[in-house]
């Protein structure tokens, strides 16, 4: 397979992803924010946001970041994904991805964003920092 290689930006704020019950409503703090998503499956309603839009109770993961792959990428293109999680995976850096009908976002915990970047780097991509 040809190596692939993407434009990855950093975005700022930091994200929670969290979990509600499967018949519980879309709550208004969950649509508040630049970028989230919410999935309802049979088991869960999962909703990605902002994490000072979360209140206090809900069960959530806080402190993630995101990197978006420049795209729109056509849905025939295989291997994007990978491009990017194998280096992550590599240099130890757990997940989480979401896409888009254009692109898809692969975020990170805080703590973790400065190895991700370097890996990433490593790995050939191009990395940039959004303000």
């Amino acid at each position: 397979m040809p190596r692939v290689v993407l434009t990855v930006s950093l975005l700022p704020g930091r994200l929670a992803v969290c979990q509600l019950g499967p018949g519980d409503d879309v709550p208004p703090w969950a649509s508040a924010g630049v970028i989230y998503s919410i999935t309802r499956t049979g088991d869960e309603l999962s909703i990605v946001c902002d994490e000072a839009n979360v209140p206090d109770g809900v069960t959530c993961e806080r402190g993630w970041r995101v990197f978006k792959l420049e795209g729109p990428f056509n849905f025939g293109l295989t291997g994007i994904m990978r491009a990017v999680a194998d280096p992550l995976a590599d240099a130890g850096v757990s997940i989480f991805t979401q896409s888009t009908y254009n692109t898809d976002y692969v975020m990170v915990k805080d703590e973790q964003v400065d190895q991700a970047v370097g890996a990433l780097k490593e790995s050939g991509h191009y990395v940039k920092r959004r303000r």
